[in-house]
């Protein structure tokens, strides 16, 4: 798998613990901030203050609240495919996705599940993605295509190693209209209801179930 860039939104990279510290403490302030006020109202002195950074911190990581919610839904996808990868091990019996066309694929249905519980669970839990996500609810930044088209990228190669498969454009291309019906069911269930209406999740689990049966089966 091809390793997740670090956001490009950032002025500066943080070098030593301590700067990685502030700015991860500058990140989970916005994200905080977001689900409180929301992302019209959100201010990087708001930000510092909930941080207890000075406001020259902020900016020197950010030049705008644009780029630091930029960095946060970067940091959003990181962490989603960790924990993605994480299951994806642990229904491999605890070993490496595997290469493709090593033998011995795993259970796309498995695959599915984690790709779609890990999502559901960070909508439920992660301070700030729902407003952030990848950046679908509130288009941030200036990255290289869409948010799902990244996302759908890297699941592609998380996946080709676990289903023992190539990720050609075949694979790419199921892959993107997956997590496009996915992603647009999921924020219906979420309209619906802010914990995820059961019913719209289940009907969803079981759109892909088929679709994914047809071309992967």
């Amino acid at each position: 798998m091809r390793p997740v860039p670090h956001a490009t939104s950032l002025r500066r990279a943080p070098v030593q613990r301590r700067s990685a510290e502030r700015l991860t403490r500058i990140l989970d302030a916005c994200a905080e901030l977001l689900d409180e006020v929301g992302y019209d109202a959100l201010s990087t002195r708001a930000v510092a203050e909930r941080a207890r950074v000075p406001i020259g911190s902020v900016y020197r990581f950010f030049g705008n609240k644009r780029q630091m919610a930029d960095a946060l839904a970067q940091r959003n996808l990181e962490r989603y495919v960790e924990r993605v990868s994480g299951r994806l091990k642990e229904a491999g019996g605890g070993g490496a996705p595997r290469r493709p066309g090593a033998g011995g694929a795993g259970d796309w249905r498995a695959a599915m599940d984690a790709v779609l519980d890990e999502y559901l669970a960070m909508k439920r839990t992660e301070p700030g993605f729902c407003l952030i996500d990848f950046g679908n609810q509130i288009p941030v930044g200036a990255r290289g295509g869409e948010p799902n088209t990244r996302v759908a990228d890297l699941l592609t190669d998380l996946l080709a190693g676990y289903l023992s498969r190539t990720p050609d454009e075949d694979l790419r291309r199921i892959v993107l209209v997956a997590v496009e019906s996915a992603d647009t069911l999921v924020q219906l269930a979420f309209r619906v209801d802010p914990q995820g209406d059961e019913a719209v999740i289940a009907e969803t689990r079981e759109l892909l179930r088929a679709y994914l049966g047809r071309v992967l089966d």
